[in-house]
């Protein structure tokens, strides 16, 4: 198909405006397709549901997982053990202002606000 002008375009929307203001919209015709005919109205495939027999909903998980399990990269014992310090160092870290900070507004709620 051809692109069409700018008067082309212009000249296809004066066609397609409403008589009057505030009226309903009009709805765009609807496009030609290759063989000539109106393009197709796609109405919802409704979902094919999958069967299992009864009880098998564990055996169906424990397949699932041991197949996702073996898709994952799992890390070498010298990036598990430096990962582990990371979060261990981390948490003594938030630990400790954690830690300072409760005794800072403790003394400021004893000997400030309570006097």
């Amino acid at each position: 198909m051809a692109r069409q002008t700018r008067q082309q375009r212009r000249a296809r929307r004066a066609q397609s405006q409403p008589a009057l203001a505030g009226g309903p919209p009009v709805r765009p015709p609807a496009r030609p397709t290759a063989n000539g005919g109106e393009e197709p109205r796609r109405e919802p495939r409704p979902e094919a549901e999958e069967r299992h027999a009864p009880g098998s909903g564990a055996a169906h998980f424990v397949q699932e997982a041991w197949a996702e399990l073996k898709k994952v990269e799992w890390p070498s014992q010298h990036a598990l053990v430096s990962g582990t310090a990371v979060v261990l160092v981390a948490c003594l870290i938030v630990g400790f202002y954690l830690w300072l900070n409760d005794e800072l507004w403790k003394y400021v709620v004893q000997h400030v606000l309570l006097r």
